[in-house]
């Protein structure tokens, strides 16, 4: 594993992805009063963006520009914890906490995880989230949480 500790860029006009980068990005983008803002990290994304979570699957950039307002619009408050993050090559792993409250529900925490795939310009042509939304989601509901628990390990485990 290697950490990059300073961004590189071949053109001054180019913004190009580090480990430092990720970590500074991501800890402004999603702890800004509650409300995500992802205008200050777009740039540092692909134009040809392959986005995937456990919900959707999208490309290019106007996709997952989308996908950010409807995140944006959809959560009354979110807000990340970094736990780890390691770069190796053109790959930079993140383990998270994510705070999210939707309109009418109390906040939940999803625990997850995010591979980002650099193109050789440093961009990110790639990221893949990995959690379990709806049992984390569940978890916080009083009882059911419990018993999605005991039939996921009974069922599955």
């Amino acid at each position: 594993m290697e950490k990059n500790s300073a961004e590189a860029q071949s053109d001054p006009g180019e913004r190009v992805i580090t480990l430092d980068t990720v970590l500074e990005l991501w800890s402004r983008t999603y702890n800004t009063e509650g409300k995500p803002d992802w205008s200050h990290i777009l740039p540092y994304y692909d134009n040809d963006v392959y986005f995937r979570d456990t919900v959707q699957e999208l490309r290019g950039m106007e996709e997952f520009k989308a996908m950010t307002e409807r995140l944006t619009k959809r959560s009354k408050e979110l807000s990340m914890n970094i736990v780890n993050a390691v770069q190796s090559g053109r790959t930079v792993f993140l383990e998270w906490e994510m705070t999210i409250k939707f309109k009418k529900n109390p906040s939940s925490i999803i625990y997850g995880t995010s591979r980002l795939t650099l193109t050789e310009d440093g961009k990110i042509a790639a990221q893949r989230d990995y959690y379990d939304l709806w049992g984390d989601i569940f978890d916080n509901i009083p009882r059911f949480g419990k018993a999605y628990r005991r039939f996921m390990k009974k069922r599955f485990g």
